[in-house]
């Protein structure tokens, strides 16, 4: 439409601007300036327009039964912080969570049906003096076997602790101790887990004969009955050799292996299998401990 030359022109805002177009902002559906729209007439039994996408079903009329769920379908639930809790399949997919099964007393483990261990999932604890090789043997064993097996070390949980560790090169005393214990339940803690996911578990310390309740027995109280103790026991000029070798807080004093390699030395007559790996390799002494375990396994040591 023209207008005249000198005639003048419609406020942008008076009345009747309609038909000319509207301000920007009208233009956008949502806008607080747009007016609703209105919805369309229903006719007698005609369904009602489905929900616009993002939206949930309208509220029932009053007096009528909300309409029935699919099998399998969640309830809707609007979470604004303050209102109902979110389903459970919905947390874990936001928030990484896995449920796990709860960790219980490993009980004996049923006899293998081939030679060694084999598929069988167990929990074992190798016992020896420093210098002994548990720590190498332990993790070998644990790596060439075909099912699922983690090792936990005793020391490796041990060191841990960074600042105020009960080094054990400064002798034991009440702190030293109760770092042991601490790592000891965490050891038996993580034995549990294992097992209870189907994950079979080695773990290695320097129990000693002597005390029992808290050697073996806390042991088999953090993890189970099911726990298989094996003996590693070296002579003491190999033990004194291997300790040479080490460094760091691994390293003993040549004093300190030969008390604990002679109290070690209780474990003859105890009834535990013991494994002389004085003239073994690594991976000889972790056959060897495969089919030791598998002979565990058929006749359960009394301990």
């Amino acid at each position: 439409m023209q207008h005249a030359v000198g005639a003048p022109l419609p406020p942008p805002h008076g009345p009747g601007i309609g038909h000319v177009g509207r301000p920007y902002q009208a233009q956008h559906p949502g806008h607080p300036g747009t007016p609703p729209i209105p919805p369309p007439l229903q006719g007698p039994g005609q369904a009602p327009p489905p929900p616009a996408p993002g939206q949930g079903p309208p509220p029932p009329a009053p007096g009528q039964a909300p309409p029935p769920q699919a099998p399998g379908q969640a309830p809707q639930h609007g979470w604004s912080g303050t209102g109902p809790t979110p389903p459970a399949r919905e947390a874990v997919g936001h928030t990484g969570h896995v449920q796990l099964p709860p960790g219980g007393p490993v009980p004996l483990p049923a006899p293998p049906a081939e030679p060694g261990t084999g598929g069988a999932t167990l929990a074992v604890l190798l016992i020896g003096p420093a210098g002994a090789g548990k720590t190498t043997v332990a993790r070998l064993w644990a790596a060439r076997r075909r099912v699922p097996t983690a090792h936990v070390s005793l020391d490796d949980v041990r060191e841990w602790v960074c600042s105020g560790f009960a080094d054990p090169q400064a002798g034991w005393n009440d702190h030293s101790e109760a770092q042991y214990r601490l790592a000891r339940r965490t050891c038996g803690f993580a034995a549990r887990n294992f097992l209870a996911n189907g994950i079979s578990c080695i773990l290695d310390d320097a129990v000693f004969p002597d005390r029992p309740v808290v050697g073996l027995g806390g042991w088999k109280r953090h993890v189970g009955p099911g726990l298989l103790p094996v003996v590693l026991l070296p002579g003491l000029e190999i033990v004194l050799e291997r300790n040479a070798a080490r460094s760091g807080n691994r390293r003993l004093s040549d004093e300190e292996v030969a008390r604990i390699h002679g109290r070690m030395a209780g474990w003859y007559g105890s009834g535990l299998p013991i494994i002389d790996n004085s003239t073994y390799d690594v991976e000889t002494t972790a056959r060897v401990l495969d089919d030791v375990l598998a002979r565990s396994i058929a006749s359960p040591p009394a301990w």
